[in-house]
């Protein structure tokens, strides 16, 4: 009895960290199937084909999201995590605090809004991060092997996806499929909400093929605001809002680039177009470029279990706990009768 008294305390006090793990980083995923593809041919090359399913995020990294990265990751920060940018017009994050105690909260109303300023190196360490459970696992190795330990990897300018990557930034080809193939009928559509039409731009709205685009809002909104108008993949936001990171490394005039897609708030419509793409430096803090992630189909469950699969995963703990505990106090009850009987 005392040992299952002893796992009874273990399972409850499994519960209690899975509870407290609640505030892990979520993310949703939408599947982009239909593997070998062929690629759109645009004037800068074909884009869009991609060998194997995957998945990617069907948002924005949020304000919210990136907070709790930085609340677990840059308690002290000599990586450049966080850039007083978070904070401003169009951020969503402040810090408190010192050196090495920082401290990171959202700003209110902006949980949901995506995350701005993000260098490409942080988009990468916070990949890792996923990629490696959350919590304390490491920015620097996982889905990206990042050397020198400061904010510009040595090899930030060479650096490539691991082949055993969970979580990742997509690629230029992934990034444009998501937004612009219906893997239903085969088609890309210049548009990423399934049509050639072209978007309008407007304040959020249920309707379809509308996006924040044209300085209809001026300023960033909330992910997934305008609900009608998904792409044929289940993505919101790959027009308008903010431009958005691609892991796709680009040489021009010998210096090295990062892809960038999507357009933002103050683009017209025609840039986000599936002809438009732009290339930004890896270590560059852009007011208006966020980032969405990837990753194998199907995702990988356990380091992004949500909250309600952890309670779920608790309560299921310390119920087997409890079963247990309690046949084994029937048998030693049992046991403790028949050795009565047995010496009267």
């Amino acid at each position: 009895m005392r040992m299952s008294m002893r796992l009874l305390l273990l399972l409850m006090a499994t519960s209690l960290w899975l509870a407290s793990a609640a505030s892990a980083v979520v993310i949703d995923w939408v599947t982009v199937g239909d593997p070998g593809n062929a690629c759109d041919t645009q004037v800068d090359g074909c884009f869009g084909s991609v060998a194997n399913a995957y998945r990617i995020s069907k948002y924005e990294i949020t304000n919210a999201q990136y907070a709790e990265f930085l609340n677990a990751k840059a308690k002290s920060d000599p990586l450049g995590l966080y850039n007083g940018n978070m904070s401003g017009t169009l951020g969503g994050i402040t810090r408190s605090g010192t050196d090495p105690n920082y401290s990171y909260s959202v700003i209110a109303g902006r949980g949901d809004v995506p995350v701005v300023a993000v260098s490409f190196y942080a988009a990468m360490r916070f990949a890792n991060w996923l990629h490696n459970g959350q919590g304390s696992a490491s920015t620097e190795t996982g889905a990206y092997t990042l050397l020198g330990g400061t904010a510009t990897p040595s090899n930030g300018d060479t650096v490539t996806r691991d082949p055993n990557a969970q979580v990742f930034i997509p690629s230029d080809d992934e990034w444009y499929k998501a937004a612009y193939y219906d893997p239903g009928t085969g088609i890309y559509y210049d548009y990423p909400v399934g049509t050639d039409t072209q978007t309008v731009c407007s304040t959020p709205t249920s309707s379809a093929n509308y996006a924040n685009c044209s300085s209809a809002v001026s300023n960033v909104t909330a992910v997934g605001s305008y609900t009608g108008s998904a792409s044929p993949n289940g993505t919101f936001d790959q027009g308008g809002n903010v431009e958005e990171w691609n892991e796709t490394l680009y040489t021009i005039n010998g210096n090295p680039y990062r892809g960038i897609r999507g357009s933002w708030f103050n683009g017209g419509p025609t840039d986000m177009g599936a002809a438009n793409e732009s290339f930004g430096g890896a270590g560059a803090l852009y007011a208006a470029i966020g980032f969405r992630v990837a990753s194998p189909a199907p995702a990988p469950a356990v380091p992004l279990l949500g909250p309600l699969g952890l309670a779920v995963l608790g309560a299921g703990l310390v119920i087997a706990g409890v079963r247990r505990l309690r046949a084994t106090i029937v048998t030693t009850q049992q046991g403790v009768s028949a050795h009565s009987g047995c010496g009267s």
